[in-house]
């Protein structure tokens, strides 16, 4: 049976113990809601239908996060961006809600809060980051959560993150002219020495359709340089591939200083997107990222009359219709020397 009693501070505490069911203790402002709580709860007892939400009830989605960021998220390959992510999240009023007091009306505004200069895809990430995490909290964490999931009723934005963005031969070749007049100054602003890696990072991505982190950690012991080949370790599909080389990408690796078994002296990708970012806009390429060089490559490739699957090969797509669709980009000016070569019929003058 439940009890009902007035503490010194003027708040009303409801206490029930029942034979099966652990102790529930609950504190009200008022002495008539502590009545319809207890009468609630033993309802719920003698119909065995009673979960007990103690534990979502003293939980706030910033608890959720954080145990999710320290225990989880470290073994994710992604898990700086992650981290970054959820820090970011985690200075949001929406952290601070309960789990039983957390609605869609809370996540939609954390929503539009966070839609200023983002695109949809990027938004979608932090709306599945929090799902993600009440997920774990229901399934593996022993938190009985409402009935109602609010995730259930937010609308993911519709992403469109296809581009249509190619690069001429004039356009990639002035990129690598101005990857290559960039230098590194020290902090009073002297010229302390020369971007060295950029321009060539920008050719072999060029030549192979590698992923910049797959450049970024190729190292010497990577490549047979008997044969030609180079292996891609741990790369974006959790896998190792082997592509070859052509004799230009490998003598870009030939002529490049080892820094820590390193072809390329990366310190950070803050860094690179720093000298990036200059080298693009000194070509006066602003839209261009450097994930575009892969198009620009898997499109020379299909030019030179590789076979699709063979190209597919080389950049790693699982399926040929994403090969096609995000980066072939072919267009009607580079098959004017295939459609040259069919013949229909017999053509001559009378």
């Amino acid at each position: 049976m439940a009890v009902i009693r007035k503490r010194h501070t003027g708040t009303w505490q409801v206490i029930i113990r029942r034979k099966g069911y652990p102790a529930i203790y609950k504190t009200f402002l008022e002495k008539s809601l502590a009545s319809k709580y207890a009468r609630m709860i033993e309802s719920q007892m003698e119909r065995n239908i009673f979960e007990d939400m103690s534990g979502a009830e003293n939980t706030t989605l910033r608890s959720l996060l954080i145990k999710y960021r320290d225990e989880i998220v470290p073994a994710y390959k992604s898990a700086k961006t992650l981290t970054y992510k959820i820090n970011y999240i985690l200075k949001d009023k929406v952290c601070y809600y309960g789990l039983t007091q957390l609605n869609s009306n809370h996540l939609n505004e954390f929503k539009k809060r966070i839609s200023v200069g983002r695109a949809p895809k990027t938004i979608n990430g932090y709306i599945s980051t929090l799902a993600t995490v009440w997920e774990l909290a229901r399934k593996s964490w022993g938190i009985v959560m409402p009935a109602q999931n609010p995730f259930s009723l937010i609308t993911y934005l519709k992403v469109n993150n296809e581009r249509d963005i190619t690069i001429t031969d004039d356009e990639f070749n002035r990129l690598i002219e101005e990857a290559e007049k960039l230098v590194v100054k020290d902090f009073k602003g002297n010229i302390i020495g020369k971007v060295n890696y950029l321009g060539d990072m920008i050719r072999f991505a060029g030549l192979t359709a590698c992923r910049f982190a797959e450049i970024a950690k190729l190292k010497k012991e990577d490549v047979d340089f008997t044969k030609r080949i180079a292996t891609l370790n741990n790369t974006k599909n959790g896998t190792n591939r082997r592509i070859p080389l052509s004799k230009q990408a490998m003598d870009i690796l030939i002529n490049r200083k080892v820094f820590g078994g390193r072809f390329f002296n990366v310190k950070s990708r803050e860094a690179f997107r720093n000298y990036w970012d200059r080298a693009r806009k000194n070509a006066g390429l602003n839209d261009f990222r450097f994930h575009d060089i892969r198009s620009y490559a898997i499109r020379k490739m299909l030019k030179s009359g590789m076979q699709a699957i063979e190209v597919a090969q080389i950049s790693g797509h699982k399926t040929l219709s994403v090969l096609h669709r995000r980066y072939s980009r072919l267009t009607a000016e580079d098959l004017l020397d295939k459609v040259s070569n069919i013949v229909v019929g017999k053509f001559g003058t009378k």
